[in-house]
């Protein structure tokens, strides 16, 4: 069989992973915190017999967009923003550490500052344990965590830890499949002074609703274009069985 209709199903293929890609960025365009990905495709031969005449598309991640989401006021006293190239620090699945920028927070009955997701939040000596039940709860810029117990006096804070907020760009982070983001193979991330956590915000997510459902058409156009093709291939083996009936 002819090798078009391999690279046209490999291109259908590809062409359907872009679509799925950017429409998991239009399902989080109210996700707090979601950093939209990228689609890229790019040609790739294809050897076998004869020369590699003919190429196939194959569709990347290269990476997420890093632009910050607005920031909204939200008056919740562990709701957190944080600047540009900040990181919140988390444990992901397996106990190692990541981050992210969801900055809606829970305290459980165990006192585990935890994501709105579930991630559990670290700070300068491990994951954050807070001493419940406590009645206030107040993030400063750099992070300090203090807390008013339940029963203390009202002007009584209480410093308890402060959270690992990081400086970390583009060219540092790589986004994992959960959703979290760690360092690249060589990089390493630490924390900065530079860095400030903003009390009573969030950060919404960067995704461009417009631009993505554009590009979710023209995915949706190649896939067509792409499935013409394999029908084409069709068209063509049976003229050839035809000719070869007539010889």
């Amino acid at each position: 069989m002819d090798k078009m209709v391999y690279i046209a199903a490999s291109g259908a293929k590809q062409s359907m992973q872009g679509l799925a890609l950017k429409a998991n960025n239009l399902a989080n365009a109210n996700t707090t915190g979601f950093k939209s990905d990228f689609a890229q495709a790019r040609s790739m031969q294809a050897f076998g017999e004869g020369l590699p005449t003919r190429v196939f598309a194959m569709q990347e991640r290269p990476g997420s967009n890093m632009t910050s989401g607005g920031v909204v006021e939200t008056g919740r006293s562990l709701d957190i923003a944080m600047s540009d190239n900040a990181w919140l620090s988390v444990q992901d699945a397996s106990g190692n550490e990541a981050y992210t920028k969801v900055g809606s927070l829970n305290i459980t009955a165990e006192g585990m500052l935890t994501t709105s997701d579930g991630r559990q939040v670290i700070g300068e000596g491990g994951p954050v344990i807070l001493p419940v039940p406590i009645e206030k709860i107040e993030f400063s810029k750099d992070g300090t965590i203090q807390v008013r117990p339940q029963g203390a006096p009202a002007n009584f804070l209480e410093e308890v830890d402060r959270l690992k907020v990081v400086d970390a760009n583009n060219a540092t982070l790589e986004k994992g499949n959960d959703g979290l983001f760690r360092a690249k193979p060589g990089q390493i991330v630490e924390t900065s002074a530079n860095v400030q956590v903003l009390a009573g915000t969030l950060e919404k997510s960067n995704v461009n609703p417009v631009h993505e459902m554009v590009d979710m058409i023209s995915h949706q156009r190649q896939f067509e274009l792409q499935v013409k093709l394999m029908k084409t291939a069709e068209e063509i083996d049976e003229r050839q069985e035809q000719l070869m009936r007539i010889v």
